[in-house]
């Protein structure tokens, strides 16, 4: 090589170095600002029964702490924001209403509470002296219905009037602790009672029938299947029972985890029926196409999965005690993500929804709260 050659080499380099250390030594422009982290406790807002406003939503593109793929376009990702309800409700379960409204039961006020999401004003219904309700859902009739665990009967509430109707459980039936209901495709009412009962009330008919479970107490959550079928998990009994409309029969099925404390239970499209198993920290999926089990943990230590709900895209959603969040777990890629939910100690226990939303209500923090997905 020439001298000429090797003069205009040594440039080069000269001139790339400089290049190299000049963009090493540019500054950083600042990330930008992406609201709180869902770890820091929410802003204490005003539980006054009117004008409410709901706290900030959670930024999860930020500040989630969902084990998604980093590769996931921003635009997909949820986000969280939680409604204070008047002090001292502790909301036990939540159900959305066809109108955007949401109803909550307020288990120690002994009332029936309805939240306006736009507004974040919240009102109360009294249901009677001695209540506790437990759960809410809507029925075919558009109203709620509630299963009391102090009046030891199902209530229904007129939205329109706010009148309250009460279905006590037969005199002699004893205390049922009642729990949660669900409406089969025929229209009539199934309810569970921790105590060991399980039960229908047919609403055109009026009359509440009780019947004994097997293996005692324990019945907890209830669903119902597109095909009509109606199951139960029983909390204490560990299994998940299906009940025979016609002879009102239960057929015991065992997961494969013995003692799992099988807790609430809910079916996706295709009939399967997906189980929180609270005392083995796991999700559970049983077929009954085939009759077949499948178990996976969620993800964390000392996972605590209370309930458990199907979106109309069949994903299923749980609420983890362990990690204090909300958990969606993908049957395609058997997956999980996992979304902090802002306020701690939340004690979300029961999980509903609609479309493009999941609600929960938090009984340890007077809140409800709302995961709104992509659209």
């Amino acid at each position: 090589m020439g001298f000429a050659n090797k003069r205009r080499t040594q440039l080069m380099l000269t001139l790339w170095a400089a290049l190299a250390l000049a963009a090493c030594a540019a500054p950083t422009s600042p990330s930008p600002d992406n609201g709180p982290s869902p770890d820091t406790p929410a802003t204490s807002l005003s539980t006054a029964p009117s004008a409410q406003s709901p706290t900030e939503s959670v930024d999860l593109a930020a500040s989630s702490t969902a084990e998604a793929d980093p590769a996931r376009p921003v635009a997909q990702l949820p986000d969280i924001v939680e409604y204070p309800v008047p002090s001292g409700s502790h909301p036990h379960d939540v159900a959305p209403a066809p109108d955007g409204t949401v109803w909550y039961t307020a288990q120690r006020a002994g009332e029936l509470g309805r939240l306006d999401p736009s507004t974040g004003s919240t009102i109360h219904i009294p249901l009677g002296p001695g209540s506790a309700p437990h759960g809410v859902i809507v029925g075919p009739d558009g109203a709620p219905w509630i299963t009391d665990s102090g009046l030891n009967a199902i209530v229904r509430v007129d939205p329109v009037t706010e009148a309250v109707t009460t279905f006590p459980l037969p005199q002699g039936s004893g205390y049922a602790n009642l729990n949660t209901a669900v409406f089969d495709a025929s229209g009539v009412l199934w309810f569970t009672g921790q105590s060991g009962v399980y039960g229908r009330l047919d609403p055109e008919e009026g009359r509440v029938e009780v019947l004994d479970a097997p293996q005692g107490r324990g019945p907890y959550g209830i669903a119902a299947t597109p095909e009509g079928g109606v199951y139960y998990a029983s909390l204490a009994g560990s299994y998940l029972g299906r009940i025979d409309p016609e002879t009102r029969s239960v057929a015991v099925l065992e997961p494969p985890t013995s003692g799992q404390g099988a807790r609430r239970v809910w079916s996706d499209s295709q009939g399967r029926l997906w189980v929180s198993e609270w005392d083995a920290g796991q999700l559970a999926m049983y077929d009954p196409a085939g009759g077949t089990w499948r178990e996976w943990r969620l993800p964390g230590d000392g996972p605590s999965p209370y309930a458990v709900y199907v979106d109309e895209q069949d994903q299923v959603w749980l609420s983890d005690f362990g990690s204090n969040a909300l958990v969606r777990f993908d049957p395609l890629s058997e997956t999980f993500e996992v979304f902090s939910l802002p306020s701690a100690g939340a004690a979300v226990r029961q999980l509903l929804g609609r479309p493009g939303e999941v609600w929960g209500a938090e009984s340890g923090t007077d809140k409800l709260v709302a995961i709104r997905l992509p659209q």
